[in-house]
């Protein structure tokens, strides 16, 4: 039996099995060239196969929300490449460790890495603000591209304190710049500066080990791999993202860089840590102590 709608007509057999089994394909294997089935484009392709004569998007989401079926939707997950090993766990307790533990008095946390590729985007026209009359914020459509800036940023995850500084290129040069700002900020009373970053090879190149045999108060913590959503300044990446990025329009670079860090002084004046805690990685340190168990 086909499942129905209270108060519609049930869904012939044949045409919700054949739905189903295409919804649950990719498009590409079906022989369209989509990145994800639509309602709309699911539509099409039954009238495309000779499956029903006409159908509407409507009909679909019905005969798919009765499976519970939403293949519009997008999960990211972890490639089986990357084992959830041993090595996955220490690194995954490291982390939970730096953000909820009581940290001595003298050890300091920063969360670390570069928001990439800033653009002015200078429109032809300038911005115009909202109206009484319920007109939103008009934005012009076109834009003059002028290069591009990386931001460096420390995140603090205990006070939510931002230190930040952009520079045209994303080399080894530019983090250690960022280094020795945190360096300059942080008192000497403080004798261990743990920094969690990623594995990219900006953080651990051979200018980067050096200068570190050179400022042993600093210790690296590195995320496992896939897994930059464990680096809380990326968290905060989004909040700049969102707040001074959306609908930009800047004169330049040098007007990009002034208003990035103006945000960044105006976001330390109200600074808040995120409410990250022991349950925060409990869904993951789950499924790696149940792999670990399968592999025993």
């Amino acid at each position: 039996m086909s499942r129905g709608v209270a108060g519609r007509r049930p869904f012939p057999p044949e045409i919700a099995t054949y739905l189903v089994k295409l919804a649950c394909e990719l498009p590409d294997l079906a022989g369209r060239s989509l990145s994800l089935w639509t309602c709309a484009e699911l539509a099409r392709s039954l009238i495309r196969d000779e499956v029903v004569t006409t159908i509407s998007p409507q009909t679909v989401q019905r005969i798919l929300a009765s499976y519970r079926l939403k293949p519009w939707r997008v999960h990211h997950w972890m490639s089986p490449k990357v084992p959830r090993d041993q090595d996955f766990r220490r690194r995954v307790l490291d982390i939970l460790d730096l953000y909820t533990r009581a940290l001595g008095p003298d050890e300091i946390v920063y969360s670390v890495d570069e928001k990439t590729s800033l653009q002015p985007r200078s429109r032809t026209s300038p911005t115009k603000p909202a109206r009484p009359d319920l007109s939103p914020v008009r934005v012009e459509h076109e834009y003059v591209r002028k290069g591009a800036l990386q931001l460096f940023a420390a995140f603090n995850p205990r006070t939510g304190q931002v230190l930040g500084i952009c520079r045209r290129r994303k080399r080894q040069v530019e983090f250690l710049e960022l280094l020795a700002e945190v360096e300059r900020s942080t008192p000497a009373s403080i004798r261990v500066i743990h920094v969690l970053c990623d594995n990219v090879r900006t953080h651990h190149g051979k200018q980067v080990r050096a200068w570190l045999e050179r400022h042993p108060r600093f210790q690296f913590h590195f995320t496992p791999v896939h897994c930059s959503w464990m680096n809380q300044v990326e968290q905060w990446f989004s909040i700049l993202q969102r707040k001074r990025m959306t609908a930009s329009n800047f004169e330049d670079l040098a007007d990009l860089e002034k208003k990035v860090t103006a945000f960044i002084t105006e976001w330390n004046q109200t600074a808040h840590p995120f409410d990250w805690s022991e349950t925060s990685f409990t869904k993951i340190l789950d499924k790696v102590e149940a792999e670990l168990r399968a592999a025993a």
